[in-house]
This record gives structure tokens, sequence and C-alpha cells, in this order.
């Protein structure tokens, strides 16, 4: 194993830049705090059902209608004393970029690719439901989308990957809903929430796991000590997953399975979170993650700090290695604006690995910034690479909203250094990037992208996208 400690100078000079950006931006919140703006007492009109915007519509609507006024109806009593009133909503997201990207060889590459989110939601109650998904138009396994490649000539070539697996497909509820005659006055703490199926995975914001993957959940909500009252809610949740899991390398691995305990905690000024998980595999690849982060408010700054940690219980491989990862983020929202400005910073130790990551989700580092952020869509990667291993990095950027928050321009300069030249295949490497988007109509999003970045004793790298998103 890596020495854990390093005296790799670029390495701590870049820790106390983190360091002391996050004391400096503490203090200038601090700073900041003035004298209070008095709340608008004013009445404001009220907006009758003819003055409200119309309702958009999913694709289907069956029975009851989502989000629509009216009657309730007199719904069907289960067995069970439970009361359903099924209705059945088909909706989703559907999203087209063509892409273009060059590597610091000056190899460029372009391409055009779909992707297509459909979801049936058979809503049986306000705690119940059915969730079918499907992704028509690309593999969740492979990572291949339906479109065309123009660029490298030697790779020119239409893709089909029209199919019709199932993505998702799970149940939930919460236990005392669903046997309500078990309690008929609802004196016991027996709301327990349940989930089987297909179904997303994703905690400690992704770091830990961010994976689909078929298993079962448990969840309880609202536990609370009387003689405690700092602990306004805790939310406990278990889940084990038993097929489909996706290792740190973004590869399914049928030989494993993934075992979770996940806690939030809300006191009366921070939240915090404190997770575990537990892959057991047949390849002697066994993990095991810890994770713990606290939100909060500094004056007037955002603030999110996280302590990630892996460690491989066998030998050290692509999908299990022992590390640490530090992780801040601080955003503020600049007086008489609804802007944000971010900065954010990672310090990776040795070679941390989440627990499970899909193959579209890139490294755990998609969350400092645009530039490290996977695109989830084509074949083009991250500006800059978002592994947490033996680096450290951060990203500052500017979120400018206009026109009524219907169109937002956000930049971005991030960097990132390698920690004592442990891994051959990473290099230091800073960018610059800039993303437009632009509301149209009720249900369209135009976006474009744009990043240059360069690596240390290579040529500059560029790449262009622009993608078109409807809510269906």
């Amino acid at each position: 194993m890596k020495k854990i400690l390093t005296n790799n100078m670029k390495f701590g000079l870049l820790t106390a830049g983190i360091v002391i950006s996050t004391l400096s931006s503490q203090s200038i919140a601090f700073a900041a705090d003035g004298p209070h703006e008095t709340l608008n007492e004013e009445p404001t009109e009220y907006l009758s059902d003819d003055k409200l915007p119309p309702r958009n519509k999913p694709l289907l609507e069956l029975g009851p209608k989502f989000l629509s006024t009216g009657n309730i109806t007199p719904g069907i009593t289960i067995p069970t004393g439970a009361v359903w009133t099924p209705s059945l909503w088909v909706y989703g997201t559907f999203r087209s970029a063509l892409q273009y990207y060059e590597d610091d060889n000056d190899v460029g590459a372009s391409e055009w690719a779909n992707r297509l989110d459909l979801f049936a939601n058979l809503q049986l109650s306000g705690t119940e439901r059915i969730l079918l998904g499907v992704t028509p138009l690309h593999n969740r396994d492979t990572g291949l989308f339906s479109g065309k490649v123009f660029s490298p000539s030697g790779q020119k070539r239409s893709i089909s990957e029209l199919n019709f697996e199932i993505d998702t497909l799970f149940f939930e509820g919460d236990f005392a809903e669903i046997f309500p005659n078990l309690d008929v006055f609802d004196s016991s703490k027996n709301d327990i929430g349940i989930s089987i199926g297909r179904q997303g995975v994703v905690f400690s914001e992704g770091f830990i796991v961010n994976d689909n993957m078929d298993g079962f959940g448990l969840s309880k909500n609202n536990i609370r000590f009387p003689k405690n009252p700092n602990i306004v809610n805790w939310r406990s949740s278990i889940f084990v997953g038993l097929n489909g899991v996706h290792r740190g390398d973004n590869q399914l691995d049928k030989d494993s399975e993934f075992y979770g305990w996940f806690n939030q905690i809300d006191t009366p000024k921070t939240t915090f979170n404190f997770d575990a998980a537990y892959v057991d595999s047949n390849n002697d690849d066994d993990l095991l993650n810890f994770s713990v982060d606290a939100t909060r408010r500094l004056g007037k700054t955002n603030a999110t700090f996280r302590a990630a940690y892996s460690k491989a219980l066998d030998s050290e491989t692509s999908k299990a290695g022992t590390g640490l990862l530090l992780f801040t983020e601080l955003s503020w929202v600049p007086k008489h604006t609804h802007d944000n400005l971010y900065l954010n910073g990672f310090v990776g130790i040795d070679e941390f690995t989440s627990a499970a990551r899909g193959p579209l989700t890139g490294g755990p580092l998609g969350r400092t910034g645009l530039l490290f952020a996977a695109q989830g869509i084509g074949s083009s990667p991250s500006p800059l690479s978002n592994s947490a291993q033996e680096a450290a990095g951060v990203a500052l950027g500017y979120q400018k909203f206009s026109k009524n928050n219907r169109r937002q321009w956000t930049f971005e300069a991030a960097g990132r250094v390698e920690n004592d030249g442990a891994l051959s295949t990473q290099r230091d490497e800073f960018g610059l990037g800039v993303r437009f988007q632009q509301a149209v109509g009720d249900r369209a999003l135009i976006q474009i992208d744009g990043f240059s970045t360069k690596q240390k004793g290579r040529n500059v790298s560029t790449g262009l996208r622009c993608e078109i998103l409807l809510k269906l």
C-alpha cells in the first residue's frame, strides 16, 4: 500500500490552498452579515385557477391527474384496510446532443448521441407506487447511445441501441399505510418505508454509491429522542443489492453483492450524514466504505464538508482500493442577485474507490464542478479527470441567472494536481469552462458547453457540445 502521507510540495500547497480558501470564505460570509432586510408585509393578490399558468401534463394520464385540481375519487379499499386510488402517469426526458472533443494529440472526435429515459408510474396512494423505467435509446451497461459517429474517419458509423430492457422496476411504500388495520389509532412506531426491485441507489451525494441495482431497502424516518431536542430528525436506511452491482470502475460485477447503512441527522443548524457500505465479491476484491459529512450555513455561505474512506479487504484492484477523500463545497449568493458563486475543493489520498458506480456516472468527483462532471450521454469524457486517486483540486465558478431565471450562464476555472507522481496515467491539469442554458417554452432546454484544458507536458484539449433536452 502506498504511504498515506506525502511530501509532494504541490500536493501540500494545494491542500493548504483549499483550507485557506475555506477559512477565507467563512470570514467573508460572517463579515457580510449586516442588517437583515425585513419581509414585505403587504398581502399579494390571490391567483384564481383562471390566472394560474396551465398545468404541464405528462405523456399519459389514467385515473386522477398529476398535480391537478378537483374532487378526490373514493378509491378502492384493499383487504389490509388501505385505500388506494390508482392512477397511471407516463413521463420522461429526451436528450439529443452534438459533441466535439479534441484531445491533447490533436485527434478530434465528433458524434450525435440520443438518450430517452421513459417512466410509467402507477400511483396507488400518497405513499405507495410501482415505477417502471426503460432507456430504449442506449445500453446502460456498455454506454453506447443511438446516433452517429462522425469522426475520426476510421470510426465513422451509425449506432442503433434500440432496446426494451427494463432499467427500473420497483415497488415502494410505507408499512403502516399498507397495513393500517394493524394499528387503527396509529399509535405505534411502525411507519417504515420499504422498497423492492431494480432501483437507483444514491447516498453520500454519490460519493460512495451511485448505481441502479436489484435489491430491497428499509427506511425509518422521524426518529426522535425526547431527552435530546437537538436531534430534530434522524432517518436511517438499509439497502441490500443482490444483482446488477457496478463497481468503482463503473463495470458490472455479476459476482458481487452490496450492503449499505445510511443515516441522516438534522439538528437546528446542521445536517449530518453517516453512511457505510460493504461490497462482498467472489473475485477477492471486497470493499468497505465509510462517509461522513456536515452541511450548514456559515453566515451567508452554504457549506458542506465531507470525508469518505475506502478499505480494500482483499487485494487492491481497479474495483477496490484503500484511500481517503476529503471534499468541501462552498457557495454564496451575492447581494441583490439570484446568482451563485461557488468554490469546491478536494484532496484524494491513496486510492479512494466508491463501492458502486453506474457505467455513466464517471468518478466520484463529478460534484466538484462542470469540468469534472460526466455528461451522461455519448462518449465524450469529462474535461478534467473525476478520479479521486492520488490528487487534489479546486473549482471556482459563477452561475449567472437572467431573463426571469429562464437563462443562465456558468463560468468555471478548475485545476487538479497529481500527488507525488504515483499514477502514471494522471498528470497535473487545468481548465476553463462555460455553460449556457436557455429555457424554451415550458418543456424544452437548450444547453451549450465549451471548455479548454491543458495537461502538463501535453497540448491543449478543447471541446464543444450542444444539447436539446425535452421534458415529456
